[in-house]
């Protein structure tokens, strides 16, 4: 057995950072120091982490769009929802490129001009696809606004930088409790307002506020004087070294890419269980509500930043698999019974949050270099959900729901045991 992590996370990062990474110099107050000097005034100083929040729920709003529209789409472009089930995957592997090359910037180039400009990209990519004729053209609308929507791994590391040491997992989890509300907007809002206005509206809504508050947020995050040195994707280049030199990270990356595997599989492929005529036969804004109990990972992410204070990312992600474990045969008993299906979706929820704060924050803290670190995490836990995701729309045509729910099974048994053995650091 591997030794856990300390109970309580460490109150700054190395001083010493790789040579492979670029030096930087911040005006902003060092860790531990709080949120208090945030902005450019006071009153953007008290907006920044609830504004940084709002913003993070939007921007991941958009990576799942897709998802509960997928039986409009299909109908629209004249084909079955199972058919389009793959624009999902297309969305989650843009966000997973974009988090590989953008999000390591953070610890090289202003993030107040580089958060701008991908909200502006976001914006014009959401509105091209609001205007797809096919799903090709959708598909390619799809992976560059899903690309440049990676501002939450930008902040996130802002945000943990600033936070006092005793309360950092705390105020990531605040950021990740707006990112899941982000998750479930998606879903509910976007089956009902697709339900009413079509889902090429949805698309120019998210645009509009993907624009608005996605520049709100660039001005009020901290004026940076960096001092890039090397190549600009020296960040890029430099993950596999950060990770080989921290089994910690190593470890949260691949836990992560199992859970977040299992949850994609199972709540990107809902829609065709909850609308299709082999299920329950809801519409689309009927199936869109069932997002609603997506809101326990909002209420969990607090609750699981103080447990990782006060226990260690260790106990809290062993406790979260086991609750992800017991919700892979519920959803298949919900195939049939609704009951199940609503008590998985809570559980499921709760273990992806629960685990996302655990990981992520032990992520941000194992390095010296936390964008960098984040990069590798998020990149790994999109790529698992990505493939599994992919994988989940065959196996649904194939073999049904019960296929679904072997996938999402498969994911946690490979993200517990490949990580069973501790790796040495390098």
């Amino acid at each position: 057995m591997s030794p856990s992590p300390p109970s309580s996370l460490p109150s700054s990062l190395p001083s010493s950072l790789p040579s492979s990474l670029p030096s930087t110099s911040l005006s902003s107050p060092p860790s531990g120091a709080g949120l208090s000097g945030a902005g450019p005034s006071g009153v953007a100083a008290r907006l920044f982490l609830p504004l940084i929040t709002l913003c993070t729920a939007v921007t991941a709003a958009n990576i799942y769009l897709a998802a509960p529209l997928l039986p409009l789409i299909a109908h629209d472009m004249g084909s079955t929802p199972s058919a389009v089930a793959w624009l999902a995957s297309v969305a989650q592997l843009g966000y997973a490129a974009g988090l590989l090359f953008f999000a390591p910037l953070g610890d090289s180039v202003n993030r107040r001009r580089l958060v701008a400009v991908l909200s502006l990209v976001a914006t014009a990519a959401l509105l091209v696809s609001a205007a797809s004729a096919g799903t090709g053209a959708l598909a390619g609308a799809v992976l560059v606004a899903s690309a440049a929507t990676v501002v939450p791994q930008l902040l996130v590391p802002l945000v943990a930088e600033r936070a006092p040491a005793d309360r950092r997992a705390r105020h990531v989890a605040a950021v990740i409790a707006g990112l899941f509300t982000g998750v479930v907007a998606a879903r509910v809002l976007g089956g009902l307002a697709g339900q009413a206005f079509g889902w090429r509206a949805v698309f120019v809504g998210a645009a509009v506020l993907t624009a608005v508050l996605g520049l709100a947020t660039a001005y009020i995050l901290p004026v940076e004087r960096r001092q890039r040195q090397g190549p600009l994707f020296a960040g890029l280049v430099a993950i596999p070294g950060v990770v080989r030199r921290s089994p910690d990270l190593w470890r949260a990356c691949v836990r992560q890419a199992g859970m977040y595997g299992a949850w994609s599989a199972l709540w990107t492929s809902l829609a065709l269980l909850l609308a299709g005529d082999d299920g329950y036969g809801m519409t689309t804004a009927a199936a869109g509500l069932f997002g609603l109990f997506g809101l326990a990972a909002s209420v969990v992410a607090p609750l699981a930043g103080g447990l990782v204070d006060r226990f260690g990312a260790a106990k809290v992600v062993r406790s979260a698999y086991a609750l992800a474990a017991l919700s892979v045969p519920l959803f298949w008993l919900g195939g049939q019974a609704m009951a199940a299906l609503c008590a998985a979706a809570v559980l499921v929820h709760a273990a992806l949050v629960a685990s996302h704060v655990a990981n992520q924050t032990l992520a941000l803290t194992t390095t010296s270099a936390p964008a960098t670190a984040n990069t590798a995490y998020v990149v790994s836990g999109f790529a698992g959900g990505a493939l599994a995701s992919a994988l989940a729309g065959p196996a649904f045509g194939h073999w049904g729901w019960g296929g679904v729910c072997a996938v999402a099974g498969a994911w946690l048994v490979l993200g517990w045991t490949a990580t069973a053995v501790r790796p040495r650091a390098r």
